[in-house]
């Protein structure tokens, strides 16, 4: 049972395709950023580009273990989508003069979260990586690409997020509608088993990325100037729509994700924040030595418009 019809969504997904070189990267408005933007945006988008790639990693895991052809044709095209709004970011980043090198890099905690995906994603369940990718699909849509679309004028930035917005929104359609599907028709031994995956301890590894990445992103983005309330309407945007359905608030991850969306989302919950704040003091000192090797993968990352989809 689907909310939507997927070959629908993937014949429309097929038709909706767009390039980099759809956009003038060259058009008037690149100096309406202003000097008092540019280093926080810097820092933003560097971090949403790297984000954007976290997503295509977990997606181009799903497109291996989905139950149907129609999910693992439309999740190998989200994998590719989600490497084309990375460049496209970059692309922006270019067009701003924030490009010192090739590619920009990675967080600490971004770099540790790539690492896990990149040893472990394709390991994990499909119904783990079906309830993580809408919650970071709504952050990224519903907070981060609002935020910046509030206070950057630059039209060629509002060109290139209607498309990457656009994306967003069939990647989320899709994901609720899977998140629903692993709830349909399952008994609460299945449940239970589905649940029990929490204390996998390559799972475990997972999270304890995850906690401090989302905090730490959380804050960054508050003092980038995000109202908070903006961030919390994001976050009940999952809980919402997640749990829209009974067969959707039947998926234990969905309760899961939903439950760390909202301690995560409240700073006056001290008995979340302090102990996940320590863990991202904890990796910002890290020493650059002993972080992992950044992957070869990100070498498909251009700032290059190229007309291939």
């Amino acid at each position: 049972m689907a909310s939507i019809d997927l070959e629908k969504m993937l014949d429309k997904v097929k038709h909706t395709q767009w390039t980099l070189s759809d956009i003038d990267w060259d058009a008037p408005g690149k100096e309406l950023v202003t000097a008092e933007q540019w280093p926080k945006l810097k820092d933003f988008m560097a971090d949403l580009m790297w984000i954007e790639h976290v997503g295509a990693r977990a997606f181009s895991a799903m497109s291996k273990k989905a139950p149907t052809d129609t999910l693992r044709e439309m999740y190998a095209i989200f994998h590719a989508e989600e490497q084309r709004h990375a460049n496209a970011e970059m692309a922006l980043m270019k067009r701003w003069g924030m490009l010192e090198g090739d590619i920009p890099k990675p967080n600490k905690n971004l770099r540790l979260i790539i690492e896990w995906l990149d040893t472990y994603a394709d390991e994990m369940p499909f119904y783990i990586l079906g309830a993580v990718i809408p919650m970071l699909e709504v952050a990224l849509d519903g907070a981060l690409c609002t935020f910046l679309l509030d206070t950057v004028e630059d039209p060629v930035c509002h060109q290139a997020f209607e498309l990457i917005n656009g994306d967003e929104a069939r990647h989320l359609g899709v994901g609720f509608s899977v998140m629903e599907d692993q709830g349909y028709n399952k008994t609460f031994i299945e449940l239970s088993k589905m649940a029990a995956r929490v204390v996998d301890p390559r799972l475990l590894l997972g999270i304890l990325a995850y906690l401090p990445l989302i905090n730490k992103m959380r804050d960054n983005v508050i003092k980038l100037g995000l109202p908070e309330e903006k961030l919390y309407t994001a976050m009940h945007k999952f809980a919402r729509i997640g749990g829209r359905t009974a067969e959707g608030r039947r998926n234990p991850w969905y309760q899961i994700i939903n439950f760390h969306a909202r301690s995560a989302m409240n700073r006056r919950n001290k008995w979340f924040h302090i102990p996940v704040d320590t863990m991202v003091k904890m990796t910002d000192k890290i020493p650059e030595k002993s972080l992992p090797k950044i992957p070869s993968w990100i070498y498909e990352l251009t700032a290059e418009p190229k007309a291939t989809h």
